[in-house]
């Protein structure tokens, strides 16, 4: 099979230090173009990559017929808007998350869902360690799922970071909180019937700097997840069976380099001194996922996730900052 030729569009921090060397690294993506607002800037990246093109502007980049599939990491704004402008010219794009603003503006994405490949960038449902997880519950090993429980943290008051711009879309749901809702539809293999959402909203930057939220899956399931911009970094998952739990010890940021774990407890000893590490081996999520979607674009496999996957995924978002507002459970 002929490797897809890629362009990025911007020269996004996530693209230079963990997207795009991946990207160059896996086995169907062929990365040859970088673009920026700034000449200068695309030109620095694409020396420091080894990139062979550079374009002051995403017009340019998005007229280059040679350029079959964009990587999408701009700001949360621009999500929709370069992706639909890319998907009228014929490329297949990977966007990074939150694929809109809201859902309704992500439902924009229909107009050229069918014909091209687009698919919102949750890399983790790629991990080896997310699937092996998902196996196991799949397989009956932790009897009946009935809780998946999530915190993801790190620290950021920079006034000048995009995440606290309210109106770029940041704060901490947005950003991070869509992780946890993908844990909880990717594990449950099921979409939730209604949400209830607490946040404390920063009093500089007006945007939520703690989100925490219930959703309910029905049957007795349930996610619930704190995320935060400003506490402690901290991951974990819990997945909670009626016989036994997982624990995914790295589940967002899982180095590409090193092997990951995961622990299977049947809670028998306290302080989890019956769980039984799995070890999983060194995965590059990023490689993983652009193959993943490389493929799909040769038709040598189906697309993994396309619009309406991410469509949804923003109604929960929705659903939250309604719960947030009012102060009630929100139905979907």
């Amino acid at each position: 099979m002929k490797k897809v030729t890629w362009g990025v569009l911007s020269t996004a921090k996530i693209g230079i230090e963990k997207v795009i060397p991946a990207l160059m690294r896996s086995q169907w993506c062929d990365v040859q173009a970088i673009a920026s607002r700034s000449l200068a800037h695309a030109q620095t990246s694409a020396d420091k990559l080894g990139i062979p093109k550079a374009y002051g502007s995403y017009e340019e980049l998005l007229a280059d017929p040679s350029i079959e599939a964009l990587y999408n990491p701009l700001p949360n704004d621009f999500h929709v808007p370069l992706t639909l402008a890319a998907a009228r010219l014929g490329k297949h794009v990977l966007c990074e998350k939150p694929i809109a603003l809201t859902a309704n503006e992500a439902a924009q994405l229909r107009e050229v869902a069918d014909k091209v490949h687009i698919m919102e960038a949750f890399m983790v449902r790629f991990h080896p360690q997310w699937l092996r997880t998902r196996e196991l519950v799949q397989s009956g090993a932790l009897g009946e799922l009935r809780a998946v429980q999530v915190w993801f943290s790190y620290f950021n008051r920079n006034a000048g970071n995009i995440r606290n711009d309210a109106t770029k879309g940041g704060g901490a749901l947005m950003d991070i909180g869509c992780y946890p809702i993908v844990a909880g539809r990717f594990l449950f293999g099921a979409e939730p019937v209604r949400v209830m959402a607490l946040a404390d909203v920063d009093p500089d930057f007006g945007v939520d700097r703690t989100f925490s939220a219930l959703l309910d899956f029905g049957n007795g399931r349930r996610l619930d997840f704190t995320v935060s911009m400003q506490a402690a970094p901290y991951q974990r998952v819990q997945v909670i069976g009626t016989d036994k739990r997982v624990e995914i010890e790295i589940p967002f940021n899982a180095p590409p380099n090193q092997e990951t774990r995961i622990f299977l407890d049947d809670g028998k000893a306290v302080g989890g001194g019956s769980a039984v590490s799995h070890i999983i081996t060194a995965s590059d999520q990023y490689s993983l996922q652009g193959d993943a979607f490389s493929l799909a674009i040769r038709g040598k496999a189906p697309l993994p996730y396309g619009v309406d996957d991410a469509i949804q995924n923003m109604r929960i978002i929705d659903a939250l900052f309604a719960s947030q507002r009012s102060g009630l459970w929100e139905s979907l």
